[in-house]
């Protein structure tokens, strides 16, 4: 390569492209810190440490960060002036290509004509865990990246840890106009910012410096209306925009999230071979990644995921409250159950990781963890969000808004110990339990209360699409949460599949394959609900799904009686069962012209 662009480019200079020269400069200046301390620890030297380590950060500045030749050398000078005279000779060679060369010598200055300046492929502002996580999963993937954020030591610890975890491409900036020039254009930077006036505020700084055709991407878990807003400003400044929500958790970024954009198409499209190796990789589904829609469909496709994630939670929680309570499990035993039932049809995240908690003894006292931890649950919105937009769209989502009701019961902490002492009893029913047949029956009422909780989380999303014309493929949803995710489970290929075999479904509950196995588990779903009330133990997932499915199968229900007493007293109107049209009745004249 060097010969031919010294034929080619007679009047130009070949050495190393910027990438190159970045990894010499973290491989040659790593071992030197340790000689520098021990020199400086002989000769008594009074460098000043701090400055020092941010000599990476400042030396990504000036390669990526300035096209203008003068703008160049001041930066570099600058730099040049606050380091070690030994780590400047081996920043010099490590451009030059070899430590120790000749032409690599203390003094020497570097123009920036004589060197082409390698842009990053991408880059991402927001350094907290998952925003440091998901940076180092693109660079792992072979992606040079640009990070970003506002206090600075964050950049410089995000550096570092590219540093140990294998030189990784990734190139910190302190300052927003260094980072946006850095990255290649057109350019896309990935925000991971608390949602609200944060991202707007990001958005705003970003936006400064970036020119038209360029993308922001926000990778939080943002209300989509505000999503679609931001895209629409975006559009009257030139730039492309889009809604990313990304579920996994810190291990998830890090290794392979799920991840659902929407947005702009053309957006997507400058990303796409990122996404789909940076995602969770899933051998028998692929990339966990897949265009969602149009405007806020990915954050509202992620809200609904998370709303769903509440339910799954809850229903585990209560399976484990009846074995615990009615059946007297210990922690011991309740480890080996939820191991045995990540074996089969409940093999997912959440059974797996409930498995291990119950392993886990308190390391400051005795016994075992999970009965230290306080029985207060903590949420940050998108389960409500998820319930509000279900009664929006006239959805039932009884499952869902029932482990949203539990989390807020929780809260109640001190009124529950109060109220504790007054309703004071024996609540046991006082039957005998069969261990081996209770703990079978509980896993078959907990499968059986899933599929609601996902029944309705579909419907949601299906409601949605349909009012904002999206066009959502929600057995493509099934697939991308199959892995990385939290709610990643093998049951969703089952809804895959159900979704294939009829795109139209209007439940999942009416699936020939999900409808037969809810009906042979039926039966101990009722007695794992009734054994729960009548051991005063509340169940209220599971007693919420038994009773949508109860609702859903039946041909008539009460609702008959309520819009009667609707147009009793406030003049509603009625349909009839028996011949077309409205109907108002003087239902209270009547009733009383025959006293």
């Amino acid at each position: 390569m060097g010969k031919a662009i010294e034929k080619v480019f007679t009047e130009s200079y070949h050495r190393l492209c910027t990438f190159h020269i970045m990894q010499n400069v973290v491989k040659h200046l790593c071992p030197l810190k340790g000689e520098e301390k021990d020199e400086e620890e002989d000769e008594g030297s009074g460098e000043d440490e701090e400055e020092e380590s941010h000599i990476l950060t400042d030396f990504g500045e000036c390669m990526y960060g300035y096209e203008d030749k003068v703008e160049f050398e001041e930066a570099f000078n600058n730099m040049r002036s606050k380091v070690h005279k030994q780590t400047w000779h081996v920043l010099v060679a490590s451009v030059q290509g070899a430590r120790g060369s000749p032409s690599g010598r203390a003094g020497t200055e570097i123009p920036c004509q004589r060197y082409k300046m390698a842009l990053t492929r991408i880059g991402l502002a927001g350094l907290a865990v998952m925003g440091q996580n998901l940076a180092l999963n693109i660079a792992e993937k072979g992606f040079p990246i640009s990070v970003y954020n506002r206090t600075t030591s964050k950049v410089d610890e995000t550096v570092q840890r590219a540093k140990l975890e294998g030189n990784l491409p990734l190139y910190g900036f302190h300052d927003p106009a260094s980072f946006v020039n850095s990255i290649q254009k057109p350019r896309v930077v990935i925000m991971l910012v608390k949602a609200g006036a944060p991202v707007d505020q990001t958005i705003a700084t970003l936006a400064a410096h970036l020119e038209q055709g360029d993308c922001i991407v926000d990778g939080g878990n943002e209300w989509y209306e505000n999503t679609e807003r931001r895209e629409k400003a975006m559009e009257e400044r030139g730039l492309l925009y889009l809604g990313m929500g990304v579920s996994g958790g810190e291990e998830g970024a890090r290794h392979g999230p799920s991840m659902m954009p929407g947005g702009s198409l053309e957006a997507y499209q400058y990303i796409e071979d990122i996404l789909l190796k940076v995602s969770a990789q899933v051998p028998d589904s692929g990339p966990c990644v897949t265009y969602i829609g149009k405007g806020g469909s990915g954050n509202f496709v992620k809200m609904v995921h998370n709303g769903i994630e509440y339910g799954d939670m809850q229903l585990i929680a209560e399976a484990y409250d009846v074995l615990k309570s009615v059946g007297k499990l210990t922690n011991g035993e309740l480890q080996q159950v939820f191991a045995e039932w990540n074996k089969g049809e409940l093999l997912s995240f959440l059974v797996e990781i409930t498995a291990d908690i119950f392993s886990i003894k308190d390391d400051q006292g005795e016994g075992y963890l999970v009965d230290k931890v306080l029985d207060k649950t903590g949420m940050k919105g998108t389960g409500k969000w998820t319930v509000q937009q279900a009664a929006e769209l006239s959805v039932a989502a009884p499952t869902i808004e029932a482990s949203l009701d539990s989390r807020f019961l929780s809260g109640l902490k001190d009124e529950r110990v109060a109220a504790s002492k007054i309703f004071q009893g024996d609540y046991s029913s006082g039957e005998t339990v069969n261990k081996a047949q209770l703990i079978e029956d509980v896993r078959k009422a907990l499968y059986a209360s899933k599929i609601c909780s996902y029944a309705q989380g579909m419907n949601i999303i299906k409601a949605k699409s349909t009012e904002k014309g999206w066009g959502l493929n929600l057995g493509e949803l099934a697939r991308i949460w199959k892995g990385g995710c939290i709610i990643r489970a093998s049951f969703l290929d089952r809804i895959k599949k159900a979704y294939d075999r009829n795109g139209e479904l209007a439940n999942l509950l009416i699936d020939p394959e999900f409808a037969q196995e809810i009906m042979d588990r039926q039966a101990a779903w009722r007695r794992v609900v009734c054994l729960a009330i009548n051991n005063g133990v509340s169940t209220p997932g599971m007693s919420a799904s038994l009773a949508y499915f109860d609702s859903y199968r039946r041909d008539r229900l009460p609702a008959n009686l309520v819009q009667a007493q609707r147009d009793y007293f406030g003049a509603h109107t009625y349909e009839r069962v028996d011949m077309p049209g409205s109907f108002h009745t003087e239902w209270y004249k009547i009733a009383n012209s025959k006293i």
